[in-house]
């Protein structure tokens, strides 16, 4: 549909990296996951609604991006959203919105809506040609390339309106873009894993976890929602205990886990118990966590391939 230069692949090469710098990024990383998950905001997740995750990466494979693009794209447009709608409300109690009264919260929370909607689709461009830009390994999706396949997909938006959206997210998150994606503790824990036991098949599991992480990411909610049934053995679990649990569906460390777990069974059931327990080691996080993770996926996958 856009011509477009042939996408460059992602050529991993793992082992490369020094035991000093592997454990200072996994710590890092663990370090930004705990204070993201000190600061959950209720508005969290909304943005990964299967529709919207299908939306990017379908874009992004029109775009000849690669699939991590994609990844951080999403992080970057349910960051901006959150912040753009709290920035939206905050706004409304000093000075109301046209059509709004700040006595009437449900007209305003319409509004809000209407407004969303009406730019979500530039919202979601912006995301993508913005973490095309971040990665090193990707043709940049600039305002020429974005305006071309608006035409193609008869989207009304002209030149102006697309970089107006593009620096209303950069301003908004205050140009904070480097956030960590799944993709990146993936890879990291794969690289951590390859350099404690040799044995481990990384670029094999590597592999399955590309597509893994995608079958989560698609089936997100119904994913989390088992997760939480089977945390709190209840078929139908409270808002109080959906409300606590908000902070296990934005844990990266566990969805990174969970995916190489899933990946280790796929590829060979012998050993993925011997991988489970080395995630153990590296994370913290308990290998029951992990095998309820892994086990709830693997079901859903198994569920999907029999319909």
């Amino acid at each position: 549909m856009v011509s477009l230069p042939t996408r460059e692949q992602r050529k991993l090469r793992f082992g490369l990296v020094s035991l000093d710098i592997l454990t200072d990024i996994l710590s890092n990383l663990n370090k930004r996951n705990k204070s993201n998950l000190e600061n959950v905001s209720d508005l969290c997740g909304c943005l990964k609604e299967r529709r919207i995750v299908e939306c990017v990466f379908l874009l992004c494979d029109e775009l000849g991006l690669n699939p991590v693009v994609g990844y951080q794209a999403i992080e970057i447009l349910e960051r901006f959203t959150a912040k753009y709608i709290e920035d939206l409300i905050r706004s409304q109690k000093g000075q109301p919105m046209q059509g709004a009264s700040s006595e009437d919260p449900e007209n305003y929370e319409d509004l809000i809506l209407q407004i969303l909607k009406k730019k979500l689709f530039l919202f979601i461009l912006s995301s993508i040609q913005i973490a095309s830009k971040l990665d090193l390994y990707s043709n940049v999706v600039n305002n020429d390339i974005a305006m071309r396949f608006l035409q193609a997909v008869s989207y009304s938006s002209s030149k102006e309106q697309l970089l107006d959206s593009e620096i209303l997210i950069l301003k908004t998150l205050n140009f904070n873009l480097n956030v960590p994606n799944p993709v990146t503790y993936v890879e990291t824990l794969l690289e951590v894993l390859g350099h404690n036991d040799a044995t481990v098949p990384v670029a094999e599991l590597h592999h399955l976890c590309v597509h893994v992480l995608q079958f989560i990411y698609l089936q997100r909610e119904t994913i989390y929602n088992s997760l939480l049934i089977s945390a709190t053995g209840c078929p139908n679990p409270s808002e109080e205990q959906r409300a606590k649990f908000v902070s296990v569906t934005q844990d990266l460390m566990l969805l990174g886990v969970g995916v190489i777990a899933v990946a280790a069974f796929i590829h060979h059931i012998s050993t993925w118990e011997k991988v489970v327990e080395e995630l153990t080691g590296i994370t913290g996080i308990s290998s029951q966590s992990i095998v309820d993770f892994a086990y709830v996926t693997l079901m859903h996958i198994t569920k999907a391939k029999s319909m």
